[in-house]
């Protein structure tokens, strides 16, 4: 490799001179390929047998009920176990739940409520896995390149979100209903490429955790403590909760937007299966986009980026409900995806950026229940109003209660658009 190449690496992604990070990168956008795969069919798999947007809604419940159940205590006992080992048993967690629906699906005999339970299962390991994934990332490339790390991990995260639904549409389009089952098979596969990464990988940072035993509850108080003593942490959090309730479950609806909202004369199974899978794909564009801007660039004003990606979402959100246009919906898609990743990006940087490394575990799954918790009940109240009222209705209400409360956040708390961690 020339050593200006190096050089520039370096520079520009310092977390990629870590051979632990490359590992863990390349076995993790390998699965988030197949998991965006599932995340595309699933749902239109689901609309497919019964046509309902509740069921999509009930879909979201169940895929983030534990989450609210789980993510606050999940902190703690991150903090207390081996991270890695923590991350490769719950990816085996996942692996289950995907064989499991590729042979229902495969056979003919799914359901709805197979996805639903399947989901609630698969959200239980993400409760724990996402909160020790993010908290090993420091232990992989150390504090100092930290936020370069969060940012190529969501770059991987996002380009899988271009690559996966555009490799599921072929096997919706051609193989009929047996295609659904071949992609939530391929996705089980995938699992085993980061697994096999976790089992090469070191973590040089990694912090060990205190002998002394202590009290789980005050440990759980310690974090909170640390949260509502901390106002930029604090805000965050409360912002990541409206946007968790009645902004993001609309994504959700994206199958019920590919059939109702945008729907034609003449429209078959599988050009809706395509529309589908291009809303899915256009939304990844700007997500990628976003994640490549923000692993390329160290902002200083990292605040002011998080408002206009605040923002951008927002209007994204109005505007879907108002266009019945398609080539206009995946343009607005890809301001969505910009917006969305932006947004939680700049979140997830400042969070752990402005937090101490024995207190990550904790502030982190207070972060992820704050953002995720609330889904559940947001998946249903969006569900229920796409149902009663229409998604594009939906879209729109979703957008200006979001305008309403952001931009009523900053407005009280201006100093959190001036950080610049």
């Amino acid at each position: 490799m020339p050593a200006s190449f190096k050089t520039t690496l370096a520079t520009h992604y310092p977390a990629l001179t870590s051979r632990d990070f490359v590992i863990f990168w390349v076995g993790q956008f390998t699965s988030l390929i197949g998991t965006w795969m599932q995340n595309t069919t699933q749902p239109y798999l689901a609309y497919r047998i019964t046509g309902r947007p509740l069921d999509l809604g009930l879909i979201g419940f169940a895929s983030t009920l534990p989450t609210l159940l789980l993510a606050l205590p999940a902190g703690v006992i991150v903090e207390r176990l081996d991270k890695r080992k923590i991350v490769i048993w719950m990816q085996l967690v996942a692996l289950f739940q995907a064989f499991t629906l590729a042979a229902l699906a495969l056979t003919g005999k799914i359901e709805v409520w197979h996805i639903v339970v399947l989901s609630f299962i698969l959200g239980t390991a993400g409760a724990f896995e996402i909160t020790a994934r993010q908290a090993m990332i420091i232990e992989l490339v150390g504090r100092e390149t930290l936020p370069n790390a969060l940012a190529l991990q969501s770059t991987g995260f996002n380009l899988a979100r271009i690559l996966g639904p555009a490799l599921a549409a072929p096997f919706m389009v051609f193989l009929g209903d047996q295609g659904e089952g071949w992609v939530f098979l391929l996705n089980g596969i995938s699992y085993f490429f980061v697994m096999i990464g976790l089992f090469f990988m070191h973590t040089p940072y990694k912090v060990e955790a205190a002998n002394a035993p202590r009290d789980w509850m005050a440990e759980f108080r310690e974090g909170q403590n640390y949260i509502i003593q901390n106002g930029v942490v604090s805000m965050i959090i409360l912002m990541a909760g409206i946007t968790g309730f009645i902004g993001l479950p609309f994504l959700q609806q994206l199958a019920s937007v590919a059939r109702s909202l945008l729907s034609q004369a003449g429209d078959t199974d599988a050009i809706v299966a395509t529309r589908n899978s291009l809303l899915y794909t256009a939304q990844g564009i700007g997500a990628l986009v976003a994640s490549f801007m923000i692993a390329s660039h160290n902002f200083r004003h990292k605040g002011r980026v998080l408002l206009i990606g605040q923002m951008t979402f927002i209007l994204g959100l109005l505007a879907i409900g108002l266009t019945r246009n398609a080539n206009f919906a995946f343009l607005i898609l890809m301001i969505i995806g910009w917006g969305s990743v932006s947004q939680l990006a700049m979140m997830n940087i400042l969070i752990q950026t402005n937090v101490t490394d024995n207190l990550r575990g904790r502030v982190f799954s207070t972060y992820l229940w704050a953002l995720q918790g609330v889904a559940p009940f947001g998946n249903l109240l969006i569900g229920w109003m796409a149902q009663t009222w229409g998604v594009g209705i939906t879209a729109v209400i979703g957008g200006v209660a979001c305008l309403v409360v952001v931009g009523g956040l900053h407005l009280l708390k201006p100093a959190l658009r001036q950080q610049t961690a």
